[in-house]
């Protein structure tokens, strides 16, 4: 799979394209050249976007993630000295949604210090998630920890109120988001509202919410809003010692990635590798 990566003026993109090219991990397109890369398929692709005007030729996201909306490259990475806000632009002025996506949202895997893979969303995307809003980060995130964890995905909806043990507007969106995702989805694993301690630790779960089908038991994570999710992977990574990788972007027509500013090589390599992962999947 052809990973285009568009931080190519930043070494540590460099160094990740030297490994995955010399361990055959993925064809990585560098692209350092924005105005060299604009063939003329990137240019029709520019074109045809509904939101042309908006796209800047010259700009190495724009330029990467239209190489991957016109076929020149199977999936794209990109962000290292951006802000997550610029690589969401990107995909939504150059790729677009997937058909059917009306909410694009992240997740971020996480891989702690013992492998346990676990993903939370949404982290880089959706400020103030509705309740449809999030009902759609949930079942994307499920969906992405299944594929890159190889496990079934075991929802927590998560909140400051255990099953009733508080009220307010914030705890019923989340339960409203929990009941769209069981309708959408009935066998997927999903519970909520839930604190934290009881979506992951078993003890904890058998006094707050017994029979839960995911309390104490949780390895996606939803969290109600952009400031809890993003200060939450922060703490993980930091504290928890946990590895991260991501945003990743989810309900794209290709797959574009962001990455965190204070990345290093080797986690620009690995969510090169996720990428070309998911783009080799959604080929076959």
């Amino acid at each position: 799979m052809r990973v285009v990566l568009a931080d190519g003026g930043d070494e540590r993109a460099a160094a990740a394209a030297r490994y995955l090219d010399r361990e055959g991990l993925a064809v990585p397109l560098l692209l350092d050249d924005p105005a060299g890369s604009c063939s003329p398929a990137v240019t029709a692709q520019a074109e045809a976007s509904p939101w042309s005007e908006r796209i800047d030729l010259a700009d190495p996201l724009h330029v990467a993630a239209l190489m991957t909306a016109a076929g020149e490259a199977d999936a794209c990475v990109g962000g290292a000295n951006r802000p997550s806000a610029d690589v969401v632009r990107a995909a939504l002025f150059c790729i677009g949604p997937a058909p059917g996506v009306e909410t694009i949202s992240s997740s971020f895997l996480l891989v702690l210090p013992d492998g346990t893979a676990i993903t939370y969303g949404d982290c880089g995307v959706v400020p103030e998630p509705d309740p449809q809003q999030l009902a759609s980060i949930a079942m994307a995130t499920a969906a992405t920890h299944e594929e890159l964890a190889g496990e079934a995905a075991r929802v927590a909806m998560l909140s400051y109120s255990t099953k009733g043990s508080a009220g307010g507007s914030r705890v019923e969106r989340v339960r409203s988001a929990t009941e769209i995702v069981r309708e959408q989805m009935p066998l997927l694993a999903v519970d909520g509202e839930m604190q934290f301690d009881a979506a992951w630790d078993q003890q904890v779960a058998a006094a707050k919410a017994p029979g839960s089908p995911v309390a104490g038991r949780a390895n996606v994570f939803v969290f109600p809003d952009l400031d809890s999710g993003n200060i939450a992977y922060k703490i993980t990574e930091r504290l928890g010692g946990a590895r991260a990788y991501g945003p990743l972007l989810q309900g794209t027509a290709r797959v574009i990635h962001d990455l965190s500013r204070g990345c290093g090589a080797d986690d620009i390599a690995t969510v090169a590798v996720i990428a070309a992962c998911q783009a080799g999947r959604a080929r076959d």
